[in-house]
């Protein structure tokens, strides 16, 4: 460690956008590669409900990026989160969306200005100047203003075009009195996307050495030791208390692959917490499930692939088996639509495991939420309760038995069918809904499911 006193001034920084699209997880990547470059170690963290920008911080930084989610951790378990996992040299986070975008348009309510400020965090904010040159300091202009403690310390151009629009963009932008940290030239070069965003970094290999290509020309364009002088000057945040280990009781089996790898780390480490040993295994590539007391199947894109989960019999039939014989399994979306007949992509038809009498279409609509609603029976989760939660697929589970037994009722979001959410069957538990294991005792009540 470089710096003294880690629990108390941990040096940060929030690397915002004005819009989605601007390059944030690019430009997070590049700034990660240029501190670390310096020779300081970095945590990488993500604000709001993702799983996939978090893979590319993750390759650059060499540690699981976490993500920071106020509505579905809470202010305080936000702020414990962020203290309990800062045990780098420095902490830097990837908003989400624009700036102030969040639950709505009332109030700034989980948005990345909403954690900057539980965080108490200095932000560097990327505009796009492909379109613009002497008006993008009005746009500067707003959001600086556009909150009384905009907490914004520094500018990144975006997409440049020349060396005459970087000196037409710095004249408009001189009279601010925020400083420009970098400029990036237009370049050709970027990462891949599709229907969810970009493309897992655990999906294709060749993307780890896109990134850090990517990231190492970016560098070059920033003024990383300025960077790094706003990372050290920050104010205090209260020291925490770790939450104790209990003893391993139980095993759980993790669905981990190409295929399913959308996992909160938090998630991962609140089983480990109560008690879980973890094991991994993959539904593509593997013909055995570990010894356990528990599945967990993740989301992902198991219609990218679903050829090969299709062609993996023995898994889908073990899975089907184990369940059948009451075995505790949890999944969520990915992870649901696995468990259902059938996946229907473009014009195939994939076979998936059967354990629920549905089918899996894909569609053109995305659905994206948060969600709230309520655990109406006792499951394999909780006993019934509120909860928060969040949605993000492109499909729809079809053909739903009428007396399909479904255990969430949804307030916000959509779910499964008609604001409900959660299949239950035998000790199956697969909802569309993703949860925050920490945010209620989720995880103390599946590590004991089998025990």
């Amino acid at each position: 460690m470089k710096f003294l006193d880690k629990e108390l001034r941990v040096p940060r920084l929030v690397v915002a956008g004005a819009t989605s699209g601007v390059g944030k997880t690019s430009i997070t990547s590049a700034i990660i590669h240029g501190i670390k470059k310096q020779g300081y170690s970095v945590q990488p963290f993500k604000v709001g409900p993702d799983y996939i920008d978090p893979s590319y911080l993750s390759a650059i930084s060499g540690k699981d990026t976490k993500n920071l989610d106020v509505w579905l951790m809470g202010e305080s378990e936000l702020v414990h989160s962020f203290v309990k996992n800062s045990t780098s040299d420095i902490s830097v986070i990837e908003g989400v969306m624009g700036y102030y975008d969040g639950f709505g348009g009332k109030t700034n309510y989980a948005s990345t200005h909403h954690v900057a400020s539980l965080l108490k965090s200095p932000t560097i904010l990327i505009l796009d100047a492909s379109k613009a040159a002497r008006s993008i300091a009005a746009t500067a202009l707003g959001f600086t203003k556009f909150h009384r403690n905009s907490r914004i310390v520094g500018i990144i151009l975006n997409k440049i075009g020349s060396k005459k629009h970087e000196n037409m963009c710095k004249q408009a932008l001189a009279n601010l009195k925020v400083p420009i940290l970098g400029s990036i030239l237009k370049n050709s070069e970027s990462l891949d996307s599709r229907h969810l965003g970009l493309i897992p970094v655990k999906e294709q290999r060749s993307l780890q050495n896109k990134i850090r290509k990517i990231s190492r020309e970016i560098s070059d364009s920033l003024d990383i030791d300025k960077i790094i002088q706003i990372c050290k000057n920050v104010p205090e945040l209260p020291t925490v208390r770790s939450k104790k280990l209990k003893k391993p009781t139980a095993t759980v089996a993790v669905a981990l692959d190409s295929s399913f790898n959308f996992y909160y780390h938090d998630n991962l480490e609140a089983l480990r917490r109560e008690g879980a040993r973890l094991k991994f295994f993959s539904p593509v590539a593997d013909k055995k499930i570990p010894r356990c007391d528990l599945i967990y199947i993740g989301g992902g894109f198991p219609e990218v692939l679903g050829q090969s989960l299709e062609r993996n019999r023995i898994m889908r039939n073990l899975i089907k088996k184990y369940a059948e014989e009451g075995m505790p399994i949890y999944a969520e979306c990915g992870g649901l639509m696995y468990l259902t007949k059938s996946i229907d992509f473009g014009n195939k038809k994939y076979k998936m495991v059967g354990l629920f009498d549905a089918e899996t279409q894909m569609t053109k609509k995305m659905t994206l939420n948060y969600t709230e609603g309520r655990i109406t029976s006792n499951c394999l989760i909780s006993t019934p309760r509120k909860f928060r939660a969040h949605e993000f697929h492109y499909s729809k589970i079809r053909n739903l038995p009428r007396d399909a037994k479904l255990v969430y009722e949804l307030k916000i979001g959509e779910g499964i069918s008609g604001r409900r959410d959660a299949l239950f069957e035998y000790n199956t538990l697969a909802s569309y809904c993703h949860l925050y294991f920490d945010s209620a005792k989720y995880a103390t009540k599946l590590v004991s499911s089998r025990i």
